[in-house]
């Protein structure tokens, strides 16, 4: 592949990636807090129309979704998206759906009597709910938004269907450029994979920080060259000789 290829085509695919994913996760992060926060309300109302939502929302295709936003909507609107913010629109809905969950199973995970002692201290509903409920779930819910947030970095190649160039149209173009199928789409599997580390290693950081902001002791992580080293180490020990004379004088 050429450099010219790599520069006009890849490089801006790459970017134009970046921005869905963290346009879309910023939208995702709002609907599933509010969402999954009117789970948790006091009012069946508030519950039903969340528990709607996020039926709807996970029961639907992202790019059907993604295709009525961008074909139907103006003819019922009168107004239209471009493709990007189409993109964005429909991917944050979707994913947000799935978000919702993991903040309502976070919050319904917290001890009880931690509810209740905001009671006992004539607390509000919102008191409660910012000092101490979601203080505790949150860093809780890192590890599987973490999951989610790689799931939605891989989503948006979907958006190469309405003729985006994130970096799998820029692949697509590239192959048809140069007929290098292998090439373009073993570095295209690799630019994804090191955007997904990079975004892992972030909310790992997160998660450490926020427990620590509550006085939990983040777990130790083994990085790959210790954890070889002590398998191997474990494997190269002698084994241990038994004593002679087992019986007791």
């Amino acid at each position: 592949m050429t450099s010219g290829l790599w520069e006009h085509w890849v490089l801006p695919g790459i970017w134009i990636t970046v921005q869905l994913t963290v346009y879309s996760a910023a939208l995702a992060t709002v609907v599933a807090f509010g969402v999954g926060m009117a789970r948790t309300h006091r009012l069946w109302i508030v519950r039903f129309v969340a528990g709607l939502y996020t039926e709807i929302f996970r029961g639907t295709s992202a790019l059907v979704l993604m295709f009525w936003i961008f074909f139907v909507l103006p003819q019922i609107a009168g107004w239209s998206l471009v493709p990007m913010w189409a993109a964005v629109l429909a991917l944050g809905l979707s994913y947000g759906a799935y978000g919702a969950e993991i903040v309502r199973g976070a919050l319904a995970a917290v001890a009880p009597a931690q509810r209740e002692a905001g009671i006992a201290l004539n607390f509000t509903p919102w008191q409660r709910m910012r000092l101490i409920l979601l203080p505790q779930a949150v860093p809780e819910m890192i590890p599987p938004f973490s999951n989610l947030l790689i799931e939605l970095l891989k989503g948006t190649a979907l958006v190469s269907l309405l003729g985006i160039g994130d970096v799998s149209f820029a692949a697509y173009l590239v192959r048809l450029a140069t007929t290098e199928s292998a090439q373009i789409y073993s570095l295209t599997l690799l630019i994804y994979f090191v955007i997904a580390f990079l975004l892992t290693r972030l909310m790992r950081a997160l998660e450490r920080k926020t427990k620590a902001g509550i006085g939990q002791r983040p777990e130790p992580g083994i990085g790959l060259l210790r954890k070889m080293t002590s398998q191997r180490r474990d494997e190269t020990a002698p084994a241990p000789v038994p004593a002679e004379g087992g019986g007791a004088a």
